[in-house]
């Protein structure tokens, strides 16, 4: 079978499915060349990340294809449904990035807390000439311990969120449609564990209880915090999207910090990608990195085991 790795696999996913007999061709194939590059190589499993889309068209056209993989947790790119009643194969890697995008969200809570975001564009500016007025201007920093995080969104992604604020003495509330009660368990040194169940509760009462919000669902129709629930948060709120863009309203987001409702954000994704609005990209309240939840070297690594596993069981090897 040929295996088009059309985002990249890791070098792992790449030895475990050529020692298994697979073929593996590592090319970006553009868009629009696709469909002929399936057809023209024979291609059976399609594996992809965000960037390449598998819509309806590509499927009805390339019968070679029996597998489609993407690396990652969300299949918004891809036809799932209509893939599967095909008879296709679909499936995704929901647990291999888990622990990165929880890091990520910290990596922005804790430069959000300490104005690192912007003291690093004005240090490297006027560091020299006016270092005390900005040693001023960036004093007023606060502590994350025994501060409020609200997590939307307890699955895999936001339970890992929740390990790491409790371990760094967070309280945590959250909010999920699917699980009513689940346990947090923390490891430590020497196989020591200990485990901390959380409830969750509906969104109306999560934002107005936490300090910071954490969002971790999936795409969404329409936004599931906008002018109406950051009007319900406590002031000087400051609120974290690596989710998926369009389930945080961008406009309703920059009013809120012009007013002061909400004191920073933080954004890995956006309603507009791969051009994001410039007023996001230019406003001094917000830390930015450019859709990079799971983009360590662990979880690529972890992503590309996992889809081999997946397809080396599908094939039947």
């Amino acid at each position: 079978m040929k295996v088009l790795a059309n985002d990249g696999i890791s070098k792992s996913g790449e030895k475990k499915l050529t020692d298994a007999g697979f073929e593996v061709i590592i090319k970006k194939v553009s868009q629009e060349q696709l469909k002929d590059f399936i057809n023209k190589n024979h291609i059976n499993v399609l594996l992809v990340r965000s960037a390449t889309k598998v819509r309806k068209d590509l499927i009805d056209n390339c019968p070679s294809l029996k597998m489609i993989g993407r690396g990652g947790v969300g299949m918004d790119n891809i036809d799932v449904e209509y893939a599967r009643e095909k008879g296709l194969k679909v499936f995704n890697t929901p647990a291999a990035s888990s622990s990165s995008v929880a890091e990520l969200v910290f990596a922005h809570l804790f430069g959000g807390v300490r104005q690192l975001y912007h003291s690093n564009r004005n240090m490297p500016l006027e560091g020299e000439s006016r270092f005390k007025e900005l040693k001023k201007s960036y004093a007023g920093g606060t502590e994350l311990r025994g501060k409020t995080l609200g997590i939307i969104g307890f699955g895999r992604i936001g339970r890992e969120v929740a390990k790491i604020a409790l371990g760094i003495g967070m309280k945590v509330i959250a909010s999920d449609d699917h699980v009513g009660e689940a346990e947090i368990a923390l490891e430590f040194y020497n196989h020591q564990s200990i485990k901390i169940p959380i409830k969750t509760e509906p969104v109306s009462e999560l934002i107005k209880h936490a300090d910071y919000i954490s969002l971790h669902v999936p795409a969404q129709e329409k936004p599931i915090i906008g002018a109406s629930q950051i009007e319900k948060m406590k002031d000087g709120v400051g609120i974290i999207n690596t989710a998926r863009g369009g389930v945080l309203d961008e406009n309703a987001l920059l009013e809120a910090i012009e007013a002061e409702k909400v004191s920073f954000a933080a954004l890995d994704v956006f309603e507009n990608e791969p051009s994001p609005a410039i007023r996001l990209l230019m406003n001094e309240s917000i830390s930015l990195s450019p859709h990079i939840g799971a983009a360590t070297s662990e979880a690529q690594e972890r992503i590309g085991v996992e889809l081999a596993d997946r397809i080396i069981e599908y094939a039947g090897k």
